[in-house]
């Protein structure tokens, strides 16, 4: 396992923490809005960067001792997501993000999860001609897709 950091001629890769937590849909932004309220999660030059998934379905059964008691069958929650950021490697910080987010969720026993990960942190080399970056193709996809909705 590669434990350290490393270069290449256009990146850096940087051992940092993959936070992940799953919520419904609708609670997320009120729990990101805590999480960059303690770390604004930048990126290079970008800022609130993390990933959500689409909406899945979670399964579990409530017992003994939950907010809502035992049950016997299996529930099935539709229109939960997955939720992935990365934070520097400071368990401080950790702890209060992590507090922070189970503060905001509405679950009894939130999922969240932090493993330590080697990731990719741009060097911001010239590279305005490179024929793959999305300005020299399809240009800034939130642009092209409020068009094809104008024009629809």
């Amino acid at each position: 396992m590669i434990d350290s950091g490393f270069e290449t001629k256009s990146l850096r890769m940087e051992l940092l923490l993959l936070v992940t937590f799953q919520a419904p849909a609708a609670d997320v932004e009120r729990i990101m809005e805590a999480v960059v309220a303690i770390t604004p999660l930048h990126m290079g030059k970008y800022d609130g960067n993390a990933y959500q998934s689409a909406q899945g379905i979670e399964r579990y059964r409530t017992l003994e001792g939950s907010a809502a008691g035992a049950e016997i069958e299996l529930r099935r929650r539709p229109g939960t997501v997955e939720v992935s950021f990365e934070l520097p490697d400071d368990q401080a910080l950790a702890a209060r993000v992590v507090e922070a987010i189970f503060q905001a969720h509405s679950y009894q026993e939130p999922v969240i999860r932090i493993q330590p990960l080697l990731t990719s942190r741009s060097k911001g080399l010239d590279d305005h001609t490179n024929p793959n970056r999305w300005w020299n193709t399809t240009g800034d996809w939130k642009k092209a897709d409020l068009q094809v909705r104008e024009n629809a």
